[in-house]
């Protein structure tokens, strides 16, 4: 009688541990036979300043032009360890975007119109290693401004470039740099908000008439 109960108490624990067993395998089967999706990457959410304008006009600066007042301008006074070559070197800074617009200012005459618009063209395919298409657009805006509009797709440090002049006297250009490695997903929103504040600038830009002395 004793013999018997306990050959059936085995039974039950091997029947639980044989229940168990199986029930542990079942995401495993499900696992393999289901498709995996990835999850997309993600980046932090940016929240946008609202556009407001403000001038920019400083006393003996042959040019002017409106930029944000979510940014700031700075005189640039060096030039890869050295001097500018002129006082109307500046940096447009933007903060919340840790970015930066330099703009870089040459005389015609002291240099060769044809050499600085070279200059401007070798800086943009400079990039062309890492990028996968460079165009550029002429730029013509009601203040009679005329240049060249320089927008660059991939992996770059700089994606907006343009350059300025009146072909006699003036000459500017200007480049919108992060201080970030180049991402173009992460940095895509931020450059294509802040390309229309480069737009903005260009489309009140304005050389001075004073003479440069």
């Amino acid at each position: 009688m004793s013999k018997r109960k306990v050959s059936s108490f085995k039974f039950q624990v091997s029947g639980k541990y044989f229940l168990l067993l199986a029930l542990s395998f079942l995401p495993f089967v499900f696992s393999c036979n289901s498709s995996y999706t990835p999850k997309p990457k993600g980046y932090y959410k940016i929240d946008f300043p609202k556009r407001e304008y403000q001038l920019f006009n400083q006393p003996d600066y042959p040019y002017t032009f409106e930029y944000p007042v979510y940014a700031n301008v700075v005189k640039d006074s060096v030039f890869f360890g050295g001097a500018t070559e002129n006082p109307w070197w500046i940096n447009i800074n933007f903060p919340q975007f840790s970015g930066r617009i330099y703009v870089s200012y040459k005389e015609i005459g002291k240099n060769k119109f044809q050499s600085l618009v070279n200059d401007a063209f070798f800086l943009s395919n400079k990039h062309s290693a890492k990028a996968y298409s460079i165009d550029d657009s002429a730029i013509t805006t009601a203040n009679n401004i005329h240049g060249r509009f320089f927008k660059i797709g991939g992996e770059v440090a700089t994606a907006n470039q343009f350059f300025l002049t009146d072909s006699t006297k003036n000459f500017l250009r200007g480049a919108l740099y992060f201080d970030a490695t180049p991402n173009e997903d992460s940095l895509g929103i931020v450059n294509q908000f802040l390309l229309q504040d480069m737009k903005h600038l260009i489309n009140t830009f304005k050389w001075k008439e004073k003479t440069i002395k």
